[in-house]
């Protein structure tokens, strides 16, 4: 039994898209409910890398496709081996899935990428020679290492800035966050963004439309 969201119960009655490669139901448990497509054989995708891809891009699109009407727990690309087990899971945790879902409504996830902008260090002439040369490519050398110690500086503020105003979730690099952000109001979040990018020096900001909160569950 494949699960795409989950959602509250009260919003059960929304238009319900096709799935991977059938229809979709929903399954109720007190005030939680999840999105399924109880007849999907994965393991015919799993054999397939072709197939696979085709499933996960479809099972992304299913829950765009249902955050745009409600409030979702977007699932990974993942499966429950019976209705039995899906049911005991929404009892289990269904205090934990209702506050959850009532952090998120009406918000929505925004990815937002640094670009790092050229440096203006000067190369290192080529016609010099002996200890000169040598003398130029260390200045060169630490230019290169101040630069990148006022870009990391920058990005941490940047990023600590937005962490003031919205929660955020990291990646490793920190070149790419996600925000979590007022789903209605994309233009309160873009004009604070704006100014973030048009006073930084070292990097340029850059940022997507409103998904479903991915990085936030």
């Amino acid at each position: 039994m494949h699960v795409y969201a989950l959602i509250h119960q009260a919003a059960i009655d929304l238009v319900l898209p096709r799935g991977i490669a059938q229809a979709l139901e929903t399954i109720s448990c007190g005030q939680m409910a999840a999105v399924v497509e109880p007849g999907l054989a994965l393991e015919p995708l799993q054999a397939d890398d072709t197939k696979l891809l085709e499933a996960v891009l479809a099972h992304d699109r299913v829950i765009r496709e249902l955050f745009l009407q409600t409030t979702v727990l977007p699932l990974r690309f993942t499966a429950f081996p019976e209705r039995e087990s899906l049911l005991a899971d929404l009892q289990t945790n269904q205090q934990t899935y209702l506050e959850t879902l009532a952090r998120l409504r009406g918000r929505a996830e925004y990815a937002v990428k640094f670009e790092a902008l050229p440096t203006a260090i000067e190369p290192v002439d080529p016609n010099l020679t002996g200890k000169a040369y040598f003398l130029a490519k260390k200045q060169h050398y630490q230019g290169q290492q101040r630069q990148q110690e006022l870009q990391d500086t920058e990005l941490n503020a940047l990023i600590a800035t937005i962490s003031q105003h919205y929660p955020v979730a990291t990646q490793p690099s920190l070149q790419q966050i996600y925000i979590l952000a007022e789903q209605n109001n994309p233009a309160k979040l873009e004009a604070q963004l704006a100014q973030l990018s048009l006073q930084a020096s070292h990097w340029r900001l850059t940022w997507g439309e409103p998904l479903p909160p991915f990085h936030f569950v």
